[in-house]
């Protein structure tokens, strides 16, 4: 009896496992540090013309960062040429200054929306540049080097 109920639970268990995610990729700042010049590229081949995806920008930050927000450049290239550039906006912490994102301990991941049901209209490589854009108030110079930012990623999954 117990073999026939082992294989039954193998499978329900990968079952559910089942994931929508299609793409996810991260790469490390410089120690910590998310220079204003370092542009975090992802390339990436959708082959998928049909079906509706959704991008998600992945932060990892660490308790260094001493920001309430973080605002980004997203600049998303097209294997046409064509691009699309974005300035975004993403909340990082409550205002009693609790983290927002998962995770334990002084490393939280933030998965931020940046679009919502794109069907990639052409095979090819696209690149996903990403950028930080934060600034002190009151300086039109940006931050050289934001402390606190561990890793950049993108993630891409199919919309349900």
């Amino acid at each position: 009896m117990l073999k026939n109920i082992l294989p039954i639970l193998v499978l329900m268990v990968l079952a559910s496992c089942e994931t929508n995610t299609v793409r996810s990729e991260y790469k490390a700042t410089n120690d910590g540090y998310w220079n204003k010049d370092n542009i975090v590229s992802f390339k990436f081949t959708e082959q998928d013309t049909i079906s509706k995806h959704n991008i998600f920008i992945n932060i990892r930050n660490d308790e260094t960062y001493s920001y309430s927000n973080l605002f980004l450049i997203a600049e998303l290239n097209f294997p046409t040429g064509e691009t699309i550039k974005d300035t975004l906006e993403y909340e990082m912490s409550k205002p009693d200054g609790e983290w927002l994102g998962t995770g334990h301990g002084s490393l939280k991941e933030n998965k931020l929306w940046y679009k919502e049901n794109v069907v990639f209209p052409t095979k090819g490589e696209y690149t996903l540049e990403i950028s930080h854009a934060m600034r002190k108030n009151g300086s039109v110079e940006g931050i050289m080097d934001l402390k606190g930012i561990t890793d950049v990623g993108f993630q891409i999954e199919k919309s349900k």
